[in-house]
């Protein structure tokens, strides 16, 4: 049986990986097992970035009900309270939206949350 040579598959996977690692720093982007490395800490780094990113728009949100909110005299957690008892279903994202773009309409769910 003839041997197999491998050495154009190992090319193909040491490009790879080095074009994923373009602009990195010194031989994190030059050099194949640094380059590696920083690739697989960067995936990973990543993977939590997208989670994290949801975490901090959700506070986004929240911090911006809770300002529109001050000037109505309610805290965020009261009137979170007031919709559910409502029925009235209208997301974080939604309503924090609206308090920025539209403050009257903002008023009006306010008042309806409050009757």
């Amino acid at each position: 049986m003839a041997r197999v040579k491998r050495g154009v598959i190992k090319r193909r996977r040491h490009k790879k990986i080095l074009k994923l690692a373009k602009g990195y720093t010194l031989g994190r982007s030059k050099l194949f097992r640094q380059a590696q490395e920083a690739v697989i800490h960067a995936g990973a780094d990543a993977y939590k970035g997208r989670k994290e990113k949801k975490r901090q728009m959700r506070s986004l949100w929240i911090t911006r009900l809770s300002a529109a909110l001050k000037s109505h005299g309610l805290s965020y957690s009261k009137f979170i309270n007031l919709l559910k008892i409502k029925n009235i279903e209208l997301d974080r994202k939604i309503l924090s939206e609206i308090a920025k773009d539209d403050p009257d309409t903002f008023t009006q769910i306010v008042k309806i949350a409050q009757d």
